[in-house]
């Protein structure tokens, strides 16, 4: 299935063609969430399948809206698709913009509307084997220590997120605890 996604191509919002836009290093749209449970943050393994960065850590969920969709929507439908995950009611953080290499030739140069989500503690997850193999719960803290010590293993965007953008991600009560 061909999915086109939001990408401006001479300053116009357009429909292009995902691993195009990602070829080209387009600006396009994307969203982040991050699943939070106390102190603690739902972070995820991506499947060794996925076409760019695959067997990283990254954060939760992120995605691409598909044309015409708006942000909400696409998280809440990425949260169930990726990671089995119902019942969720993710808040709007705040938009943020990166550029980065992610291997293979393939530039994600994204415009990322960043949602976070509060779960119970008897989160239930199933997650596709074809996005994800591998979940951890980690706080905050420790996530900064393990890509401090294998950054590698890490998505680009998680830590530019974790880097550049953290006090507009998360609360102060869970970066009070870093």
């Amino acid at each position: 299935m061909t999915i086109h996604i939001p990408a401006w191509v001479d300053g116009t919002l357009t429909p292009v063609e995902k691993l195009e836009a990602h070829k080209r290093g387009l600006r396009h749209k994307a969203v982040s969430v991050f699943v939070t449970c106390g102190d603690r943050i739902l972070i995820q393994r991506r499947a060794l399948g996925k076409y760019h960065t695959p067997g990283l850590w990254a954060n939760t969920c992120c995605t691409h809206p598909e044309w015409d969709e708006d942000s909400l929507t696409c998280a809440i439908r990425r949260l169930s698709e990726e990671l089995g995950i119902e019942g969720l009611t993710p808040v709007y953080r705040d938009r943020v913009e990166y550029r980065a290499d992610v291997g293979g030739g393939l530039i994600e140069h994204e415009v990322v509307d960043i949602f976070t989500a509060e779960a119970p503690e008897n989160l239930a997850l199933a997650p596709d084997p074809d996005e994800v193999m591998q979940t951890d719960w980690l706080t905050l803290r420790a996530l900064y220590d393990r890509i401090a010590e294998n950054p590698s293993d890490f998505t680009p965007w998680l830590r530019i997120y974790l880097d550049t953008y953290a006090t507009r991600i998360f609360d102060r009560a869970m970066l009070e605890r870093v």
